[in-house]
Order: C-alpha cells, then sequence, then structure tokens
C-alpha cells in the first residue's frame, strides 16, 4: 500500500512545514498533494497529519511512516547513484574466484594494477578449491571464475587469457630428465605429487593419462607451489604443472622439466564471467590488465587467437 513517492511526500511535507511549500517542492499542486495524502490515509485507514497547524503536525502513525521515509529514501537515492555509475562502467563489483593453484604469481600483481585505475570497483578473491564455483557464478555470488575447464553453460561466457603448456617436473637425477618426451606409460613407477584436489579437475589425468589408460604409481598432494617443487627436486616424486609456473626453479637448476607426449599438452586459462556482464568495462580493462601482465611476466604463454567456447569441443586456436 505504501510506495516511494508517499515517502517523498511526508519527507517534503517535514522539511517545508507545511502543504503548500511541500507542493512547490515536489512540483504539483496543493489540491493534487492533498488528494494524494486523503486516497493514502483512506487506503490506511487512519490520518497521518493533524490538519489546521503550522509547522504541520503528523500523527502517531505519520510519524511512523516518516520513519521509514528517513530510512528507505537515502537508500533508494544511493542505490539509484550506484545505478547510474553502473552504466557508465565506472562503479560496481568483481569478486573472483580462482581454480588454479598456480594463478596466484600473476593474479594478485593483475589486481593490484587494475585497482589502481579502478579505485571504486569492490574487489574480492578466494580460492575455488573446496566449493563449485560454477554455480555460484551463475547465481551472482562470484562475478569471475578463472579456470581451464570450461563447462558448456548458457549463462556463462569464456573468455580466453592465455594458452599455456603443462610439463612434468622432475629432478635433475630422474632418469625421466634425459628424455625428449613422457609416455604416460613413465608414471607406471613414479611417484605423482598433484594439488588437493579432485582427480577430474587435474589436467595431468583428464588430458594426458586418463586416455592412455595409465595410472602413477602412487599419488602424494602438497598445497602450494613451492612445497611441490621442493619434492619434485629432492627427487620425492614428479609433478605436472604449468610451464611459467616453474620458470624460477628451472633458472635455478633445481629441476628439469619435460614435455608431455611429442607435442605436448597445451591448455588454456580463461575467465568465466556471465554473459551478460561481458561488455562492462571494467570486466574489459580487467582481462585487458591481466593479459598484458601475463605475457610481460610469464615464459612460454601463448595467444589465443580463435576460440569456440560454447561448442562441446572447446576448440582452440592459437
Amino acid at each position: 500500500m505504501l510506495e516511494l513517492r508517499h515517502l517523498a511526500t511526508l519527507r517534503a511535507i517535514e522539511e517545508a512545514g507545511s502543504l503548500v511549500e511541500a507542493a512547490e517542492r515536489l512540483h504539483v499542486t496543493q489540491s493534487a498533494l492533498s488528494h494524494q495524502l486523503k486516497d493514502l490515509e483512506h487506503r490506511l485507514g487512519i490520518a497521518l497529519l493533524v490538519r489546521r497547524t503550522r509547522p504541520v503536525r503528523f500523527t502517531t502513525a505519520g510519524l511512523r511512516v516518516l520513519a521509514l521515509g528517513r530510512e528507505i529514501l537515502p537508500r533508494v537515492q544511493q542505490t539509484e547513484r550506484e545505478l547510474k555509475r553502473l552504466a557508465a562502467g565506472q562503479t560496481g563489483r568483481l569478486h573472483i574466484a580462482i581454480e588454479c593453484h598456480s594463478c596466484f604469481q600473476w593474479l594478485m600483481p593483475a589486481l593490484d594494477a587494475f585497482r589502481e585505475h579502478w579505485p571504486e570497483v569492490e574487489l574480492d578473491l578466494s580460492a575455488a578449491f573446496s566449493f563449485a564455483p560454477l554455480p555460484a557464478l551463475v547465481r551472482g555470488d562470484l562475478d569471475m571464475v578463472i579456470s581451464s575447464d570450461p563447462v558448456e553453460n548458457e549463462a556463462v561466457l569464456y573468455m580466453p587469457l592465455f594458452r599455456y603448456e603443462l610439463v612434468l617436473a622432475v629432478s635433475r637425477q630422474s632418469p625421466l630428465a634425459a628424455q625428449k618426451w613422457i609416455l604416460p606409460e613413465d608414471f607406471a613407477d613414479q611417484t605423482l605429487i598433484t594439488y588437493p584436489v579432485e582427480r577430474e579437475r587435474l589436467d595431468v589425468f583428464t588430458a594426458f593419462l586418463d586416455p592412455a589408460g595409465a595410472e602413477p604409481a602412487a599419488i602424494r598432494t602438497a598445497e602450494l607451489t613451492p612445497m611441490t617443487a621442493q619434492l619434485v627436486a629432492a627427487g620425492r616424486g614428479v609433478a605436472a604443472l604449468p610451464n611459467w609456473a616453474l620458470t624460477e626453479y628451472t633458472e635455478h637448476d633445481l629441476l628439469k622439466t619435460v614435455r608431455l607426449g611429442e607435442k605436448g599438452v597445451w591448455r588454456t586459462l580463461y575467465a568465466a564471467v556471465r554473459a551478460e556482464d561481458e561488455q562492462t568495462p571494467y570486466v574489459q580493462e580487467f582481462l585487458s590488465t591481466a593479459r598484458d601482465l601475463c605475457f610481460k611476466t610469464l615464459s612460454g604463454v601463448r595467444a589465443v587467437k580463435a576460440v569456440n567456447i560454447l561448442s562441446k569441443s572447446h576448440k582452440v586456436v592459437d
């Protein structure tokens, strides 16, 4: 029964002190304002004003409605201002979840660079290793998911960031270090070190071992990339990681990397967003910032020239 215009009317009457001045503020006639008040009082079944007083005095019921207006109207006005700025692409929210442990290496600097130019965009970052991020993205709890595993969904658009090669990290003393490339059966006597996530979310299985029906001798987990690298360097196992995540360890000759298969295993890292947010200016700016930083700082990554991420084949051309 109560509408925003009713709340605005009572606030105007309170501020003006009379129906005449309130009508002028609202750009209506005094007659129209009186009619609106009488109609509202009739619908509510109670008087809101004590008439023939100056300044106008509110009844107990009128004071209750006036208090509601004081609480609600500023929030509505603030939201309207924010919506106008959103429409202009000046402000908003960018809550990001990542499905890639190694992504912290480049994502944090990208967020810092983005924040300098878009200080009014609310940023938040979480690791999506303990929950399903895609449903959270669709329902609006998240605004972007960084992933290398597109899942077909008409409400979600996957925008490519870059291509990278998945390589096998081995110790310098390992016989595998002398090979030109690794075969799936080479894992038969190896301990594979992985991040603590489900098998179906690990590229080394989905893109290399499972298609060949191969299995490692054992599997152990490590939370962090530096921990994994130390275990590999000590000969405690092997690990399949993005080439760019291992650069600092290979440059210091702490371990060796070997290609998986003769042609290698290449993956594409995507930023998934809701389809309606694709052209949002700050989303596009973040993607541009992230890509620029990655190509400047990460070694062995490639640009994606063409991509069909809505088809079941997820075909990528580079």
